[in-house]
């Protein structure tokens, strides 16, 4: 199986605080991985990494055949591949679901073409598919600001998916909604990225439905990796060290 990314002994620091410390990992084209862990663990930050908009770190990174440097973004081509789902859905209010998702055809434009926004047959074809996969279709022509959290996530899923990127990155993509819709989005973007062959991760802060629609788990706490595995061999003894430090068997030996 191809490779979609590689790190190796990445290290950067917020005001001398370390965010990642000699943080190597490989990830496979095509599957499906969850970042776990507390706040503060790296995760946003190792995502930032993979989407070019890290600066000052040090150690190398390879995403998508394209070496990123620690000071300039990557090329403009090797951005469209990446995509990124934002927490906050980051969509233009006053525009419809169907604006709204072939912005994301923007950056597979020549520049002149997405300054005059000249979208083409293929970007309304490409449009029209990615709201048939995401549900959208009858709530092509609506605001944005009239949706549900749920269906505004879709459409920031939608967009996504316009773009026909590679690489899909998600920041905590369910952590404004319900339990329902949480695992509704998830299935989505997971099961839409699969039928597309598209590498998808994912940072959360929900270990239970983290193991369920990843294909592989990534434990971070004080941005260093504390492991990293197949979602079903995960343990509880795991989620406890990740969040509490120690191990279920540990916390009962100090209250006893």
């Amino acid at each position: 199986m191809s490779v979609a990314a590689a790190l190796c002994d990445v290290t950067h620091q917020f005001d001398e605080h370390p965010a990642l410390s000699n943080v190597s990992l490989t990830l496979k084209a095509g599957e499906s991985v969850a970042f776990l862990g507390p706040s503060g663990a790296g995760k946003s930050t190792l995502l930032a990494l993979l989407d070019g908009r890290l600066r000052n770190w040090r150690g190398t990174a390879e995403v998508l055949e394209t070496t990123y440097s620690a000071t300039a973004r990557p090329p403009r081509d090797a951005r469209s591949d990446v995509g990124f789902i934002f927490q906050e859905f980051a969509l233009v209010d006053r525009l419809s679901v169907y604006q709204n998702v072939m912005n994301g055809r923007l950056g597979r434009m020549r520049t002149w073409q997405s300054l005059w926004s000249r979208f083409g047959e293929r970007d309304h074809l490409v449009v029209s598919g990615v709201l048939e996969d995401t549900g959208l279709t009858d709530l092509a022509a609506r605001r944005a600001d009239k949706l549900s959290g749920g269906q505004r996530q879709r459409t920031a899923i939608a967009r996504c998916l316009a773009q026909e990127p590679k690489l899909i990155l998600a920041d905590e993509p369910v952590s404004n909604l319900d339990p329902a819709n949480a695992e509704k989005i998830l299935g989505l973007i997971t099961a839409a990225a699969r039928k597309r062959g598209i590498t998808v991760v994912f940072s959360s802060h929900q270990p239970e439905l983290s193991q369920r629609f990843a294909d592989r788990i990534i434990g971070l706490r004080d941005g260093k990796l504390l492991f990293d595995r197949p979602s079903g061999q995960v343990s509880a003894s795991d989620i406890s060290e990740l969040y509490h430090g120690a191990s279920p068997s540990a916390e009962l030996r100090v209250v006893s």
